[in-house]
C-alpha cells in the first residue's frame, strides 16, 4: 500500500510532493525519475535540433515544434507585470508552486466546462497577447485561458512531465517566462529507434523575459517540466492557451467556445 502523504501545510495533491509536505513525511517520498537518463540533448533554436557531443562526434535529430522568442517583453515591463500580479492573491498549488487562474472552470476527466467566475484574461496582457500576433507561428492565436505559476526554490517548486489536455486546449501553448532564466524538459519514456534503448531528454534553455511556444509534435508527443533542480531563484511565468478545433467555428461546441472567447479577449478579468 502506499504511504499516505500529509499535505496540511502546501498545495500538493495525491503523490505531488514539495519541500514542505516532504519536510514533514521524510525525504524518502521524493520524485525523482530512478530510470537512467540514456540520451541527454539540448535544443538549439538556431539549427531547431536536438544536440549532443558524444565521444568526439556531436549527434542531433531535427526537433520540430519550439519557437523560441527573446527578449519578447523588457526589465520595465517585467517589473510591470509582477508587480501587477503580486497584488492579486496567489493561490497555494501542486508541487511548491502557486498559481493565479484566469480561464473557465474545466473538468478534464467528464470533458465538461463551465464558466464559474472567469471574468478574461486581465488587462494588461493585452498589449502582450497583441505582440503575439506578430510571430508568424502565432498567426491567429487568440487566448482563451492564462494561467500564471509562481516558483520558489525554497519550496522545492517543479511541475511534473506532462502532456497537456487536447480536448479544449488547441494546438499551440505560449509561456512567457519571467524573473529568472530556467529549463524546459521535454521527454519521451519510450524513446528514439535511431537512439536505441531509453528515455530522451532534450533541454530547452528559457532565458528571463523570453517567449517560448510549444506546438505540433513537442506539444502531443513530448512530454514537458520544470524540474525543481533547475529553479535557482524566484521564477514567475505566464502561460496562455488557445481553444481546440472542437471549439471554434464548426466545431460541436462552437457556441461555448465563442462565449468563451468574447469574455476571455474583454481583457477585465481578476484571478478565480
Amino acid at each position: 500500500m502506499a504511504t499516505e502523504i500529509d499535505h496540511a501545510n502546501c498545495g500538493c495533491k495525491g503523490i505531488r510532493t514539495c519541500l514542505l509536505c516532504e519536510s514533514v513525511n521524510g525525504n524518502g517520498l521524493l520524485l525523482e525519475n530512478g530510470q537512467p537518463i540514456r540520451h541527454d540533448f539540448m535544443y538549439d533554436p538556431l539549427l531547431r535540433r536536438a544536440v549532443r557531443n558524444y565521444g568526439g562526434q556531436q549527434l542531433s535529430f531535427p526537433f520540430p515544434g519550439i519557437l523560441l522568442w527573446n527578449n519578447f517583453i523588457s526589465e520595465e515591463e517585467e517589473s510591470e507585470l509582477i508587480t501587477d500580479m503580486d497584488l492579486n492573491a496567489w493561490r497555494e498549488s501542486q508541487s511548491g508552486r502557486r498559481k493565479q487562474d484566469f480561464g473557465p472552470k474545466v473538468n478534464f476527466k467528464k470533458h465538461k466546462v463551465r464558466l464559474g467566475g472567469f471574468s478574461g484574461l486581465p488587462p494588461i496582457s493585452r498589449k502582450l497577447v497583441l505582440r503575439m500576433s506578430q510571430e508568424p507561428v502565432l498567426a491567429g492565436f487568440q487566448p482563451v485561458e492564462q494561467c500564471n505559476l509562481d516558483y520558489h526554490p525554497q519550496r522545492g517548486s517543479a511541475i511534473d512531465p506532462h502532456l497537456d489536455d487536447s480536448w479544449l486546449w488547441g494546438e499551440r501553448l505560449v509561456t512567457v517566462n519571467l524573473l529568472s532564466d530556467t529549463t524546459l524538459t521535454m521527454s519521451l519514456e519510450e524513446g528514439l529507434s535511431e537512439l536505441g534503448q531509453g528515455e530522451v531528454r532534450v533541454s530547452v534553455q528559457l532565458p528571463c523575459r523570453s517567449l517560448v511556444v510549444v506546438y505540433g509534435e513537442a506539444r502531443h508527443r513530448w512530454k514537458h517540466a520544470i524540474h525543481r533542480h533547475d529553479i535557482h531563484e524566484r521564477r514567475v511565468c505566464s502561460t496562455y492557451r488557445e481553444l481546440s478545433a472542437e471549439f471554434m467555428f464548426g466545431g460541436e461546441q462552437q457556441n461555448v467556445g465563442s462565449q468563451l472567447l468574447d469574455i476571455a479577449l474583454s481583457f477585465e478579468g481578476t484571478p478565480i
